[in-house]
């Protein structure tokens, strides 16, 4: 740990601060609480709201992993492991089930997560509404009435052009039966682990000033009709180049020297830990 910091960087008025925003958006799951965002030695876009909420809970006999859309060596992960461990020296793993705390960019780890973790997603915009509502004023009014009209003709508006809802990253889900919220942008492969899951989930955006939460076993629906129900992607029979994983989210990627498509896990932390049991793919990824 590096003395010249705080423990965590900030200080520990600006971290109590945060917490009782944590525990706001825990009371009211989905309900986007505001904070005081602070500035970080890291540029805004860059996960400052999820870091905020990271420095603020962690503890000296944690273990941390940070991946960014899977990935446990992207540049992003990278950084912001090495800038909470100068400022913490808590342990850093890539392997999810040794982890107590978990920031993550736009993805939720392979192996379902336990109640002893906390998971941290960074979100670069937390309001559903600003596809079919540009003044945040009436979204807000929209969240206190739960009127929602204009989201589902916006997917009703998806059927009628493209036959099927072509919503993504970020698809939109009813929180407790109450509010509509930001899953934050992960694939809709991952939405369904929100629903009922044992792990606290932490929702933070520093650029907005927005924290919001959906505490364990709590109800996550993703929107959809019921003669259209909602589907996360399908890989067919794909599966990892490198352990042979089926069944989880793969990127997709081109060989450079053949141009012939293949696929690999997007969670390289579960893809390395099949890989270390002895599991191997028969193909070559480039």
């Amino acid at each position: 740990m590096n003395r010249n910091y705080n423990f965590a960087y900030l200080d520990e008025s600006s971290k109590r601060e945060i917490r009782r925003a944590i525990l706001n958006a825990i009371a009211i799951p989905g309900f986007q609480v505001p904070f005081g965002s602070r500035e970080l030695p890291i540029g805004r876009g860059w996960g400052t709201g999820g870091i905020q909420i990271t420095l603020s809970i962690i503890l000296p006999d944690d273990t941390l992993k940070v991946i960014d859309q899977g990935s446990d060596d992207s540049v992003n992960a990278v950084s912001i492991k090495r800038f909470i461990s100068e400022c913490t020296g808590v342990g850093m793993t890539t392997d999810s089930e040794t982890a107590s705390v978990i920031q993550s960019r736009h993805r939720i780890p392979e192996i379902p997560l336990r109640s002893d973790q906390i998971l941290v997603l960074q979100v670069p915009e937390p309001e559903p509404l600003k596809l079919v509502e540009g003044s945040e004023v009436e979204a807000r009014r929209m969240h206190a009435e739960k009127d929602y009209n204009l989201m589902w003709l916006r997917l009703f508006e998806d059927l009628v052009q493209f036959d099927e809802i072509v919503a993504a990253a970020g698809y939109p889900v009813m929180v407790n039966g109450r509010y509509l919220t930001n899953p934050s942008p992960i694939p809709r492969y991952d939405v369904p682990k929100l629903n009922m899951s044992e792990t606290l989930c932490l929702f933070g955006a520093g650029r907005e000033k927005k924290i919001y939460a959906i505490p364990p076993y709590t109800r996550v629906e993703a929107l959809s009709f019921e003669d259209v129900p909602f589907a996360v992607e399908s890989f067919g029979d794909h599966y990892c180049c490198k352990c042979g994983a089926k069944g989880v989210f793969l990127d997709e990627s081109y060989n450079e020297k053949t141009g012939e498509k293949y696929y690999q896990c997007s969670d390289t932390g579960y893809c390395n830990g099949r890989r270390a049991a002895g599991n191997r793919a028969d193909i070559v990824c480039k």
